[in-house]
Formats: C-alpha cells, sequence, structure tokens
C-alpha cells in the first residue's frame, strides 16, 4: 500500500506538533509505528531551525533521562554507554525554546556543544544563566568568555532554606536529643520557618517570634537563621523592585552588607558561615542577576515538558529519538505562535 502525502504530513503533525504519542498517531491516522516515527522525522527536518536562533542570553540546566547504560570492554572493565544526564540549552529570554542537548554533566561536554555553534551566534550571546553549578559556570568561561554568568535567583533562596533546615534539625537534636515532635515549640513553627515573612500574617509572625525566643539560645539561634534567609531575600528582591531600571550599586552594597554582616555576628553558626562563604564565591553572578532579572525559568519550564513527553511515550528507548521529540514539544509554542528566527 502506498501513503499520500498528505497523510504523511497529518502523521508528521500529530507527533511533532500534536504533541501525540508515535502509537497514538498510528491508531487515529492508520500507519504503522515505523511508517508514523518517519513522518514525524520528516515532518521535524522541515519545521525546526537549522540551528539555534539568534538571542541574547541563553540558559543550561541539566535533566535525568532514566538511567546510564554502560557497557563490559574486552579487558572486563565497565565503561558508560549513555549517560543518565543530560544538558539542555533554551532560549533564556525570547521563549524560542530548546535550542540543543548533550549527554554527560561535565564540563567538556557542555563546552564542546558551544564552541561547535557558529561564531555568529556566541558572540550574540551577553548572559548565561545557570543555577549554582560551577561545571556549567567553568563551562561557559571557557566556551564565552565575553558572556556574563547569571545565578538563577530561586536556587539562591532554595540553599539559604537548606541550609536553614539543617540548622533547624542540627539544634533540635542538640536540644532534644531526638526529632521535633508534636508538643515542642519548633514543631509549632517548622512549617513557618519555610515561608517568606511577606507572607505571614500579624499572628503567624509573632507566633514564631515567641515559639523561638522561648525556647532559649537554641531557638535564637534558629531565629537568626531565618532572619539571615530574609536578608539574602531581601537583596535578590532588589532585582524585583526595579524591573524596568537596574537598582544602584550603593542599594545593592548596602544589602549585602546587612547579609553579611548578620552572618558575621553568628559565624559561630557553622550553616551561616557556609552560606554566607557561598553567596562571596557567586556574588559576580548573583549580583548579574540583580542588575538584570534574568532567570533561568525557561530551562526550568522546557524540563517540565521534556519529563511530560517521555512519561506520556512511557520512556524512549532510541536517544536520538527522544532528541527529536524533545525539540518538537519546546519549540511548539514558539513556532506557532511565529517567534522570528
Amino acid at each position: 500500500m502506498r501513503l499520500t502525502e498528505r497523510l504523511r504530513t497529518a502523521c508528521g503533525q500529530a507527533g511533532a506538533d500534536g504533541g501525540r504519542t508515535v502509537v497514538q498517531a498510528g491508531r487515529d491516522l492508520g500507519p504503522t509505528w515505523p511508517v508514523v516515527m518517519r513522518a514525524t522525522r520528516t515532518y521535524a527536518d522541515q519545521v525546526l531551525p537549522g540551528g539555534p536562533p539568534a538571542t541574547e542570553a541563553i540558559g543550561i540546566d541539566e535533566t535525568r533521562r532514566g538511567r546510564a547504560v554502560w557497557k563490559q570492554n574486552d579487558y572486563g572493565k565497565w565503561e558508560p554507554v549513555a549517560d543518565a544526564w543530560r544538558i539542555g540549552f533554551v532560549d533564556a529570554v525570547g521563549g524560542q525554546g530548546l535550542f540543543g542537548q548533550v549527554e554527560g554533566r561535565n564540563a567538556a561536554s557542555v563546552a564542546a556543544w558551544l564552541t561547535a555553534r557558529p561564531d555568529w551566534w556566541t558572540t550574540s550571546i551577553r548572559y548565561v544563566a545557570i543555577d549554582l553549578c560551577a561545571t556549567f559556570r567553568s563551562a561557559v568561561r571557557t566556551a564565552l568568555p565575553h558572556a556574563t554568568v547569571v545565578v538563577d535567583a530561586f536556587h539562591v533562596v532554595q540553599l539559604a532554606q537548606r541550609h536553614l533546615a539543617d540548622l533547624r534539625r542540627r539544634l533540635t537534636w542538640k536540644q532534644h536529643g531526638r526529632r521535633a515532635r508534636k508538643g515542642d515549640a519548633i514543631y509549632t513553627v517548622r512549617t513557618l520557618l519555610r515561608r517568606n515573612k511577606e507572607a505571614l500574617t500579624h499572628e503567624q509572625y509573632d507566633l514564631l517570634i515567641s515559639e523561638l525566643t522561648s525556647m532559649g539560645t537554641y531557638g535564637r539561634q534558629i531565629l537568626a537563621g531565618w532572619q539571615a534567609k530574609e536578608l539574602l531575600r531581601d537583596l535578590l528582591h532588589l532585582a524585583a523592585k526595579h524591573a524596568h531600571t537596574s537598582p544602584g550599586h550603593s542599594a545593592i552594597s548596602a544589602a549585602r552588607y546587612r547579609f553579611q554582616a548578620h552572618c558575621a555576628d553568628h559565624a559561630h553558626l557553622s550553616e551561616l558561615a557556609t552560606l554566607a562563604e557561598t553567596v562571596d564565591q557567586w556574588w559576580d553572578g548573583i549580583e548579574a542577576y540583580v542588575l538584570t532579572g534574568i532567570t533561568n525559568a525557561a530551562s526550568e519550564g522546557n524540563n517540565r515538558v521534556i519529563k511530560l513527553d517521555a512519561r506520556c511515550a512511557f520512556g524512549y528507548r532510541n536517544r536520538a529519538n527522544q532528541r527529536l521529540r524533545s525539540l518538537c514539544a519546546t519549540t511548539r509554542r514558539s513556532r506557532r505562535e511565529g517567534v522570528p528566527d
């Protein structure tokens, strides 16, 4: 039997633009899985851009794809054939979706992908948004020395929350010799410690202060950790307050000094000392975020779409097919809205 060109195009559109799996497209339209997959590849070659479009800022982030694949060589040694981690490069400001992926969570693979792009594309990039990953920072400095590294604010706050949780657990064990349980003051306010100050009502804020103060020295130390987290958020919040105009360097310096001074006053708390040290090590990227407001939210959103596509297909055995489907899924919106290349 022969398929009409119209049916082949419909099969390709169903997979690339319709969000349907190859199996589902075959059930709906009639052709077998190999026919639909070939039609999807052909259609994707026609609609996907030949290379990454020009952009001012890109985002880099990793996502996990199943398990790593290992193979035993002739000498009996196991070697990795395929990595479980995949690095994605996305448009951080233009909404043009995923540019490409590379396997392996190391600086060499990231730098190799960036250096393989055309010169006009690499020179157009001014900012690179990443999380607190030294591997990505090293790769960007190697492949894009002219670009400014921007640290995503979400991961900075996440780091502060993690240190606060470690501080709370350590001091709770030190005071009670066990985990917190119902009836303990720290158990009453454990959820309030994870919330932002502006999200607390007056009653909740007063409860947080009174309960921690009633614990004595350990409670006041936990309160100091929560205050350090809020001072760091105040620093990052300067980017939101000056969404249309960059905040002044004096305001940034003052907010940074308040955070550093608070951590220095409580330097005996190892969690706060580590947090302050990490902020100092990544200060250039944090300051770049405050000045530009660029985040890595596009990478997180694309990772969600990629994982959803893999779940709908019940996983992929062919990594090339998954990369193709990921490109189609993450660029579907921009292609539909006609985002210029």
